[in-house]
C-alpha cells in the first residue's frame, strides 16, 4: 500500500520536471544571448573610431581637461572591466547619462520607444490583415491574374526603397493632395493636450476621449505605417503562399477533396490551419524588423522613435545612447522568439 502511494506522489510529481528544465534551459539561453548581445555592442561600441571625451568636451579643450573626463568615464581602465562595470550598470537598469541631453538614456528610451511601437505596431497590423487572405489567395488561384498581381505586389515591397516610397508618398499625399498630415506625430497646436499615459498618442487620445487629436495623429500616422505595412504585407503574402501551395499539394488535401469536403472547409479548416505554426515565425520576423529597421521611415517622416534617436546618438558620438538603444532592440528580438515559442505550443499540440 506504501508503495502504491508513492508511486502516486511520483506521477504527480513528475509533470514537474519537464516543466523545469523547460524554463530553466529558457532562461539561461535568454541571460547567455543577453550576455553575447552586451558584450558585442560595448565591444563595439568602443572600438568604434569615435571619441566619446571629445563630444563632451570640445576639441578645443585642454589637455588636463581631456584627461580628467577620460578618467571619469572609465575609459583608463582595461576594456574587459570596462565591460564588467557597465554590465552591471544595465543589470540595474541604468544604460548611463546621455551626451547630448545629460539625461538617462533609460529615461530617454522610455519616451521615444512608444512611438516606434505605435507605428510598428499598426505597419504589422496592415501586413498581417492584407498579407495573409492575398497570399491564401494567390496560392489557391495559382497562374491566375490575381496570383501575378500578388507576386508584383511582393516584388515591388521588396525591390522599391522604402526612403523613395516615403518621399513620394510625402510629395503626392501631403505636399499635393493633402490628404494626410505632414512630418511629425501631431501638429504644433495639439502637442502635449492629451496626458500622455502610454506615450502612444492614439491610445492615450482615445483613453482621454479627445477625438481631434485622435484624428490629427492619425493623419500623421496614417502614411509612414502604411509603408511599414506595405513592406510587411510583401513579405507576409509571399511566405503565406509559398506555405500554402505546399500544403495544397499534400495527399491529405486530395483526400479531403474526394471525400466531398467544401474548398471553403479544405483551404482554412485544413491547409491554412496547417500552416499556422510557420506563420507565427514569420509575422514575429516582420514585426521585429519593423521595431528595429524604421529608421529611414522616422527620419523622412520626422517620427521621434527609437530608430531616429539611435542614429542621431550616432552622429553625435554618444555612445551611451547607442549601446542602451541598441540594447532595448536586441531584447526586442529575443522576447518576441520566446513569445512565438509560447504561441507554437498553443497551435502545434506535437510541440508540447
Amino acid at each position: 500500500m506504501a508503495l502504491t502511494e508513492e508511486n502516486r506522489e511520483g506521477r504527480r510529481r513528475a509533470p514537474l520536471a519537464p516543466w523545469l528544465k523547460t524554463t530553466l534551459m529558457t532562461v539561461g539561453s535568454i541571460a547567455v544571448t543577453m550576455l553575447g548581445l552586451l558584450f558585442v555592442t560595448f565591444v563595439i561600441g568602443r572600438v568604434m573610431p569615435i571619441d566619446p571625451v571629445l563630444a563632451i568636451v570640445g576639441e578645443r579643450a585642454s589637455q588636463s581637461t581631456y584627461q580628467e573626463v577620460y578618467e571619469q568615464l572609465g575609459l583608463d581602465k582595461p576594456l574587459i572591466v570596462q565591460f564588467f562595470y557597465y554590465l552591471w550598470d544595465v543589470i540595474h537598469g541604468d544604460f548611463g547619462m546621455s551626451l547630448l541631453n545629460a539625461r538617462p538614456v533609460s529615461e530617454d528610451i522610455a519616451r521615444v520607444f512608444p512611438a516606434t511601437l505605435e507605428l510598428a505596431t499598426l505597419g504589422v497590423f496592415a501586413g498581417i490583415v492584407l498579407g495573409v487572405p492575398l497570399g491564401v489567395i494567390a496560392a489557391v488561384r495559382r497562374g491566375s491574374w490575381i496570383d501575378q498581381i500578388a507576386r508584383v505586389v511582393a516584388l515591388v515591397g521588396y525591390s522599391m526603397p522604402i526612403f523613395w516610397l516615403g518621399l513620394m508618398g510625402l510629395l503626392v499625399f501631403y505636399g499635393i493632395l493633402g490628404w494626410v498630415g505632414g512630418p511629425g506625430r501631431l501638429d504644433i497646436f495639439y502637442v502635449d493636450i492629451v496626458p500622455q499615459r502610454t506615450g502612444m498618442i492614439l491610445l492615450d487620445s482615445a483613453l482621454d476621449g479627445n477625438w481631434e487629436v485622435f484624428r490629427n495623429a492619425f493623419s500623421h500616422i496614417v502614411l509612414p505605417a502604411s509603408l511599414l505595412g506595405y513592406y510587411s504585407l510583401a513579405y507576409i503574402s509571399r511566405m503565406t503562399r509559398s506555405f500554402m501551395l505546399e500544403q495544397l499539394s499534400a495527399e491529405y488535401i486530395t483526400t479531403a477533396r474526394v471525400k466531398g469536403m467544401s474548398e471553403r472547409a479544405v483551404i482554412w479548416r485544413h491547409a491554412f490551419r496547417n500552416i499556422r505554426v510557420q506563420l507565427i515565425t514569420v509575422i514575429a520576423l516582420s514585426y521585429a524588423n519593423l521595431l528595429e529597421g524604421s529608421v529611414l521611415t522616422e527620419i523622412i517622416f520626422s517620427w521621434p522613435g527609437i530608430g531616429s534617436y539611435i542614429t542621431t546618438a550616432l552622429l553625435s558620438a554618444d555612445m551611451n545612447a547607442v549601446l542602451g538603444g541598441t540594447v532595448v532592440v536586441g531584447l526586442i528580438f529575443i522576447l518576441l522568439n520566446i513569445f512565438s515559442d509560447l504561441l507554437y505550443k498553443v497551435f502545434d499540440p506535437r510541440s508540447k
